[in-house]
């Protein structure tokens, strides 16, 4: 079943991406900056059969990536991980290769006037 899902998806994303791109601009750059008509949907209304069937296509994707996360996502589970019950390995170190940190105090400086 996720196999036809997957593959009705895939066929889906060519297909809407070859409509996004045939679509033409209408007004250049200055519908990104909030310029334009004042209608909705653009001065020449809602478009045509590549708008209708590119909002039929982005249903049909989303439908498809909800239906195969459903069918093939990861199930909850209620215990404990395996990496969780096993204790953790303390490193074994040669006595030989510890280095030897020796701390001393440092001799009480002699004042001026002393030698």
């Amino acid at each position: 079943m996720s196999g036809i899902v997957l593959t009705i998806h895939i066929i889906a994303c060519i297909v809407l991406v070859g409509l996004v791109l045939l679509q033409s601009g209408k007004e250049g750059m200055g519908v990104i900056f909030g310029g334009g008509s004042s209608s909705v949907f653009g001065s020449s209304g809602a478009g045509g059969v590549l708008v209708k069937a590119t909002a039929v296509l982005a249903v049909l994707f989303l439908l498809t990536s909800l239906t195969y996360n459903k069918l093939t996502g990861v199930k909850a589970v209620t215990r404990d991980s395996i990496m969780m019950s096993v204790p953790a390995p303390e490193p074994k170190v040669p006595e030989a290769a510890k280095p030897e940190v020796i701390f001393e105090e440092p001799a009480p400086a002699k004042p001026q006037g002393e030698q």
